[in-house]
């Protein structure tokens, strides 16, 4: 019944918006052509807002409660489809990464002193790229002041040899915790891709010719109507699938991919358990450095973060965030290794070593709704949203000319490569750090302010998701009403 009703509503849909263009009607659109659509449009959600048909799962299916240690959110979905070995193994993982973050053990505590207010945090998000963090752990060891510091790894994954390799660590404090929505603890539902959600390209899923929309030739359709009209083409192939997620494709009528999603779900989660929940760092008030499993530090990078903060404080007042260092490959560590930049803070070169205290998160945290709702899938991007948006002091940034930190990755979320070793990216940035070694360690840094370019904001999509955007903001209201 609902499937013919979803060919009834698109059909009336499709014919109404080509009757908006034909003969004395066409005016009909650049005046209430538009409202006309959004009221159809919403006439469709209406017919189906007993979403949890659509948008959520079966009624017969259970009701699960994901525990964040700290947080809870009920989400309805299918009935795993799991052996029962299989089931036995995810369940011991659940239990054991349940136990990391209820114990928040900080290995090697015995050996170092107690974190101070000047103390740096290095928190590391990490996948499964073992190879990678292998060589960021080595920079790490043989960083100058590393002692004084406290590692916390935070993953996305769970598995022995990754943890073996993090508890072998010796030269400072060590923490872990697990992201508990990853997809490797919920393969089958949501947070992880459901097997009845709608797939990323649903034009070629579904060949359903009642959906497309028919231009006339002297038709001339602006950005804003394409991506309508795509809107309505792609839910109404979602309802003739009959799809979970059929009413929330992104911005560019494609439907979420958990792999995509984990990441800025995870970061959230990772930036509000630090500053918010673990009790080793919650009052804590100096840096927080956000590193990933494929960096690679320069070993005085400590010492000029601490010089960046000292100038932050006496000469850049409005400079709120930190960053290490930017993709540039042209580095002269001779003429830049004492000088620094500031200016705007641009998602695509400052992402890299992102320094914040907890005045700048308390201030990012006001903005959670902006950053949980807009529709990329990239955290660093949405970072840069809702400082053009929401951020009454937008993201003002001081970084290092001659960079303390380099990306190794060859492979990954963004990139592919057959070959996976990070080795030659490795022996180029150590032969940059060789040549820099003498001019490492400076007394003082030297500023210079630059003048941003205004870059147009443009979201990558991916999140378009309803159930994204609520668990993502649950993270955050959860902790404040502890």
């Amino acid at each position: 019944m609902f499937k013919v009703m979803g060919f009834q509503i698109c059909s009336l849909l499709g014919n109404c918006i080509s009757q908006l263009w034909s003969g004395r009607n066409k005016r009909l659109w650049s005046g209430g052509g538009v409202l006309l659509f959004f009221l159809m449009l919403t006439s469709i959600q209406l017919n189906f807002i007993w979403s949890t048909y659509h948008q959520q799962l079966p009624k017969s299916s259970p009701n699960i409660t994901f525990s964040a240690f700290g947080m809870e959110l009920s989400v309805q979905t299918t009935k795993s489809i799991h052996t029962n070995k299989t089931s036995d193994i995810f369940y011991s993982i659940n239990q054991k990464i349940a136990q990391y973050n209820r114990e928040q053990i900080i290995h090697n505590q015995q050996n170092f002193e107690a974190l101070r207010t000047d103390s740096v945090i290095l928190v590391i998000q990490v996948h499964n790229r073992i190879s990678y963090l292998r060589y960021l752990i080595g920079s790490l060891a043989k960083s100058s002041n590393i002692s004084q510091a406290l590692l916390i790894f935070s993953h996305d994954y769970y598995e022995e040899e990754i943890n073996d390799l993090i508890k072998s660590i010796n030269f400072c404090k060590v923490m872990q915790i697990f992201y508990p929505y990853s997809i490797q603890t919920h393969p089958n539902e949501f947070p992880g891709s459901d097997p009845n959600d709608c797939p990323r390209d649903i034009s070629s899923e579904v060949h359903e010719t009642t959906c497309d929309f028919q231009e006339s030739d002297n038709m001339t359709l602006n950005v804003a109507n394409k991506n309508m009209v795509l809107h309505y083409e792609c839910c109404c192939r979602a309802f003739v699938l009959n799809c979970n997620n059929a009413l929330n494709p992104d911005i560019y009528g494609h439907y979420r991919e958990a792999k995509f999603t984990q990441t800025k779900h995870h970061w959230w989660w990772k930036a509000n358990r630090v500053f918010n929940e673990l009790e080793v760092t919650k009052n804590h008030e100096g840096l927080v450095v956000f590193l990933e499993e494929d960096h690679y530090v320069a070993e005085d990078f400590i010492h000029v973060l601490k010089l960046m903060e000292r100038s932050r404080k006496a000469n850049c007042a409005n400079c709120n965030i930190l960053s290490l260092g930017t993709y540039s490959r042209i580095v002269n560590y001779k003429k830049d290794s004492d000088k620094v930049e500031t200016l705007p803070w641009i998602s695509s070169k400052h992402n890299m070593g992102l320094v914040l205290n907890k005045s700048t998160w308390m201030n990012i945290v006001k903005c959670t709704d902006y950053f949980c709702t807009y529709d990329d899938y990239n955290w660093d991007w949405s970072l840069q949203y809702i400082s053009k948006t929401c951020l009454k002091e937008k993201l003002y940034v001081m970084v290092p000319s001659a960079p303390r930190i380099f990306h190794t990755g060859e492979c990954g979320l963004h990139h592919s490569n057959n070959n996976c070793e990070p080795t030659k990216v490795l022996s180029r940035i150590q032969r940059i750090l060789d040549f820099a070694k003498s001019y490492m360690y400076p007394n003082n840094l030297t500023i210079k302010q630059r003048i941003g370019k205004n870059i147009p904001i443009r979201a990558n999509g991916g999140w378009g998701d309803k159930r994204d955007h609520k668990l993502c903001i649950m993270m955050t209201r959860q902790q404040e009403n502890q």
